[in-house]
């Protein structure tokens, strides 16, 4: 019998938190049903001062979701998001699903090559944007299929005030309007859909086990995967995030979206755990302190989601502006290493707690969490969440378990973990043992309580501002630079935790070498986060016996060069 199977874990959790969590019955579109049903009155988003009801959210949706049931959107089909953090994000979300169809996510920020990778792989013919971006997707190649183009103009969503401080003079703002409305057939605005009637309540809802959002990750390797969530996983993880917080009253709670929602880690924790809170969900479409802090002296956040150096920054600002952080109930950090320096400045400003958690795309995402309470331990990510199993394993032998305290491969076995990387096969079979659990790719520690430490990982992704950058993708960009020859890239330890990205390059016989230049041309193809902070030329790259660059020598030898 394996050690994990009593699941030492349990015993660690704070009270009130359960061993299990029920599975939902129903879908996300049930779910957002029973929120509105219930908390109808309550304020569900924030934006700018701008409050939308639960109620009057749930009848956007309903239109919306006729609008594109009239676009032709049926059950099934995918539905491009390219937005920021903004009300109609949240709108659009629900009424894709309440049709069927699956949502894909998109960061607003890419650059055409990356968002035409995406587009290639998941066919969707429809796809809801942001207008600042908008012409981005309507350039995409005629053959990826792309028929209709929904464009919002996310300042619609603000006070009338700050909308016309904002917005371009009229007659500008209309001349855009007509060049957008006129370049692709096909092309509509988000007003349009608002206009439409109200989807039938007797429209067949989603099941809990069809699928609802295809995440884009780079996975344990290489280019990015759409991994396969469904209702069920995306539904479950709310709730496990709900169990874990049993102090969060709901129909109270204030939740601060300045995570992105297109990312994993927003998603569930704003997307959905807040709405089936009845939270009042606050919307910022950028992480800008100041606006933060406007917010924070009307009503702080009992639930902050956010990443290490957000926190940080907020500390800042308001000693600086002397605004007081008490109040803030339960802070969670994810997707980068949380200095314990951080936790003991946040906690001391704000007299709540701040707790480091783990999780992955493919597991809709959050696994695990450090408890909200004295039991949580310093340097590690936590406990596995209610109804999550757990084991740490032999990498080259994953059914021979290490002991408590060893190292090995982290597996995951639980009803947030995906069911495989959208159209490829192959691919969702490496990650997969032959009985069914999930290979994180990450070498941790596990105490006889549970906790778990991570120790390093095996598919050297860089964790850079909470967002993964494959090296991969990174190197391909870079080596079409005229004079580079052959390139590494890999994450450095960055002083404000995370990794910085940082490039080792080697440059043709006479090729000069010119860090500016190249940081410049990596700008054209790639989202900043994933531009190198650094460049350093260096003669050779150390390879393996059949010529595989060996990254992890690579790093060693610019840790020695940075001195980190």
């Amino acid at each position: 019998m394996s050690i994990y199977t009593d699941r030492p874990w349990v015993s660690s959790y704070a009270p009130g938190v359960p061993a299990e969590v029920d599975l939902p019955a129903g879908s996300l579109a049930h779910l957002i049903d029973d929120s509105v049903a219930t908390y109808g009155k309550h304020v569900a988003l924030e934006f700018f001062g701008a409050t939308t009801t639960y109620a009057e959210l749930g009848d956007q949706i309903a239109r919306v979701a006729e609008g594109l049931r009239k676009k032709g959107v049926r059950k099934g089909d995918r539905v491009a998001l390219v937005l920021p953090n903004c009300p109609q994000h949240v709108v659009a979300f629900y009424a894709v699903l309440r049709l069927g169809a699956v949502v894909i996510e998109h960061n607003p920020l890419y650059t055409p090559r990356e968002l035409r990778h995406q587009f290639e792989d998941h066919g969707a013919q429809v796809a809801i944007v942001w207008d600042k971006v908008a012409k981005t997707v309507q350039d995409l190649p005629a053959d990826l299929g792309v028929t209709t183009v929904v464009s919002i103009d996310i300042t619609r969503g603000m006070p009338a005030p700050k909308r016309i401080a904002l917005r371009l003079p009229v007659r500008a703002a209309r001349t855009a309007r007509e060049q957008l409305t006129t370049k692709v057939s096909g092309t509509v605005t988000w007003e349009t859909l608002l206009a439409s009637k109200k989807l039938k309540a007797s429209y067949p809802r989603p099941e809990r086990d069809d699928l609802a959002l295809i995440q884009y990750t780079s996975g344990t390797t290489g280019q990015p995967k759409g991994a396969m969530l469904s209702h069920l996983n995306l539904a479950v993880n709310a709730a496990q995030a709900r169990a874990w917080v049993p102090a969060i009253e709901r129909g109270t709670s204030v939740v601060y979206a300045v995570l992105p929602l297109f990312h994993a880690y927003g998603l569930t924790l704003c997307l959905t755990f807040a709405m089936s809170m009845g939270s009042r969900l606050v919307l910022f479409p950028k992480f800008d302190p100041d606006m933060v802090l406007d917010v924070i002296k009307k009503h702080p956040a009992t639930f902050l989601p956010a990443v290490p150096p957000i926190y940080e920054r907020l500390v800042e600002a308001a000693e600086k502006r002397k605004v007081s952080l008490s109040g803030i109930e339960i802070a969670i950090s994810g997707a980068m290493s949380l200095p314990q320096s951080i936790v003991k400045l946040w906690e001391s400003k704000t007299g709540g707690y701040l707790v480091e958690g783990y999780g992955l795309s493919e597991c809709s995402p959050v696994l695990m969490a450090n408890p909200v309470g004295s039991t949580r331990r310093e340097a590690t990510v936590g406990l596995a969440l209610p109804s999550t199993e757990l084991r740490v394993v032999d990498p080259e032998d994953p059914s021979s378990d290490r002991a408590f305290g060893e190292e090995g491969e982290l597996l995951a076995r639980g009803p947030q973990v995906f069911s495989g990387y959208w159209r490829k096969t192959d691919e969702t079979a490496k990650v997969f043992t032959d009985d069914g659990w999930f290979r994180t790719g990450d070498i941790v520690t596990m105490d006889a309580d549970g906790f778990v430490r991570i120790v390093d990982r095996i598919k050297e992704l860089i964790v850079t501002g909470g967002f993964n950058v494959s090296p991969s993708e990174v190197e391909d960009s870079l080596r079409a630079f005229e004079g580079v020859s052959d390139v590494a890239v890999v994450g450095l330890p960055s002083p404000r935790g995370g990794e910085d990205v940082v490039a080792a390059v080697v440059m043709e016989p006479g090729a000069s070498f010119d860090e500016a230049a190249i940081r410049a041309f990596a700008r054209d193809s790639l989202t900043p986060y994933k531009v190198p902070k650094h460049v350093v030329q260096v003669d050779e790259l150390p390879r393996s016996i059949v010529g595989k660059v060996i990254r992890r020598k690579v790093r060693d030898q610019l840790l020695a060069a940075f001195g980190r």
